[in-house]
C-alpha cells in the first residue's frame, strides 16, 4: 500500500508553493500518495497544477505588509499574538487530518504548526537566520525553536561557498539533521527563440504586489522592447491582453511560465528566494526590486549585487533608466544539480 504524505506550503507570496511542485512530482514518481494542504493563492495555484490530488484548506495566517516600509516591522510584531493562535489552530487541524486521512509523513514549507510527534515531519526553509534588523537575534531564535520540533530540516541551497542564501541558510549547528537539497526549481532550460526583451514577474503579499505592479506598468511604457508582464494574481481563468509592445497576463502555470522565462532576455522581479532559485537554474539575467521592509529580500538583492551577478533598486527609486546598469553584471550561471530524492524520502519509508 502506498504511503501517504501531506505537503503543506505557507501562503505568503507564491514561492513556498511553487518550490514544492518538484517535491510533489518526485513523491508521486517514488510511488507515494500526496495530499496538499495550504490556503489562499498558494492552494489555488497547487489545485491548478495538481487537479487530481486531494487538497485541504488550512487556517489563514493573514499577515499583511504595510504600505510604508517604516511601519512594516511594527505591523508584523503586532500580528504575532494572532499568528501564535493560528499556529495552535493549525496543530488541531493537522491532528485531525493525520487521523482522518491516515497520513504517514509530513513536509511543511515554513508552516509552523504542520508537524506531528507521531509521524516523520520535515521542515523546508532557507532561513535558519531570520533577518529583522535589531531583532534578528529574537526572530532567528524563535524560528530555530520551531524547526527543532521537526525530524529533519531541508534547505533548498548548496552547502558550499557558492551558495545562494548566504547567512540566511547556513548555521554552524542545529539540533536536528539539516540536509541541503541544492538548487530546487520546477523549471528546466529549453532551447527556444527569444521573444521577449523583458519578462516582469510579480508575486508576493498585498498591498506591495499591487504597488509594484502600478509602478512598473507606468515605467515600462517608456521601454522600447517587447514585454511580457505576469501579474502573479491567481484567478479562476487566465486572462491575456496585448497593448502595443506589452502583453499582460494575470498568472501562468508552470509549463507556460517555464517557456516564457526561457524566451526572455531579462527578468524584472522581487528578490524572493524561490525566484532566485529558478533564475539560477536557468542562468538568466535579472533586475531585482526587493519588497520594502522585507530584510530577507533586501539582503539577498544586496548580496547578489555585491557579487556582480544581479543589480537591484529600492522600489521608490526605480525608473526604467536603472536597467542601463545591467551591462556591468554577469547574470546567473545556469546551474544543474540532481537531487537524490530516493535518499531524502527514506525518512518516510521507515516502519
Amino acid at each position: 500500500m502506498k504511503k501517504r504524505i501531506l505537503i503543506a506550503p505557507l501562503n505568503w507570496g507564491l514561492g513556498h508553493a511553487t518550490r514544492c511542485i518538484p517535491i510533489i512530482n518526485a513523491l508521486i514518481a517514488y510511488n507515494f500518495e500526496v495530499i496538499i494542504a495550504s490556503d489562499g493563492d498558494a492552494l489555488k495555484l497547487l489545485k491548478k497544477e495538481f487537479p487530481n490530488l486531494i487538497t485541504l484548506e488550512l487556517p489563514f495566517y493573514d499577515i499583511e505588509y504595510s504600505k510604508k516600509e517604516l511601519y512594516f516591522k511594527l505591523k508584523f510584531l503586532k500580528s504575532l499574538p494572532r499568528l501564535f493562535k493560528i499556529i495552535k489552530l493549525e496543530q488541531k487541524f493537522i491532528k485531525n487530518i493525520i487521523e482522518d486521512y491516515k497520513i504517514d509523513g509530513i513536509i511543511s514549507d515554513n508552516r509552523f504548526g504542520v508537524y506531528s510527534q507521531k509521524i516523520p515531519s520535515v521542515y523546508i526553509t532557507h532561513q535558519l537566520h531570520v533577518l529583522s534588523g535589531s531583532t534578528t537575534w529574537l526572530t532567528s531564535r524563535i524560528h530555530q525553536r520551531i524547526i527543532k520540533k521537526f525530524n529533519e530540516c531541508w534547505i533548498p541551497d548548496t552547502e558550499n561557498k557558492d551558495n545562494l542564501s548566504g547567512k540566511l541558510g547556513h548555521l554552524k549547528q542545529l539540533s536536528i539533521p539539516v540536509k541541503y537539497l541544492g538548487i530546487l526549481s520546477r523549471f528546466n532550460t529549453i532551447n527556444t527563440e527569444k521573444i521577449y526583451d523583458v519578462l516582469v514577474l510579480l508575486s508576493g503579499p498585498e498591498p506591495q504586489r499591487t504597488i509594484l505592479e502600478e509602478l512598473l506598468l507606468k515605467q515600462i511604457k517608456n521601454f522600447k522592447g517587447t514585454v511580457l508582464f505576469v501579474k502573479g494574481t491567481v484567478e479562476e481563468v487566465q486572462t491575456k491582453t496585448k497593448n502595443g509592445h506589452i502583453t499582460l497576463v494575470n498568472f501562468m502555470q508552470s509549463d507556460e511560465l517555464e517557456t516564457a522565462i526561457n524566451q526572455s532576455d531579462l527578468i524584472i522581479s522581487r528578490s524572493g528566494y524561490t525566484t532566485i532559485l529558478d533564475l539560477a537554474k536557468l542562468g538568466k539575467k535579472a533586475f531585482f526590486i526587493p519588497t520594502p521592509g522585507q530584510s530577507e529580500q533586501e539582503y539577498l538583492a544586496k548580496r547578489l549585487s555585491n557579487k556582480g551577478i544581479v543589480p537591484y533598486s529600492k522600489q521608490n527609486d526605480f525608473t526604467i533608466k536603472k536597467l542601463d546598469v545591467l551591462k556591468n553584471y554577469t547574470g546567473f550561471n545556469a546551474t544543474e544539480n540532481t537531487i537524490d530524492f530516493n535518499v531524502l524520502f527514506r525518512l518516510f519509508k521507515r516502519e
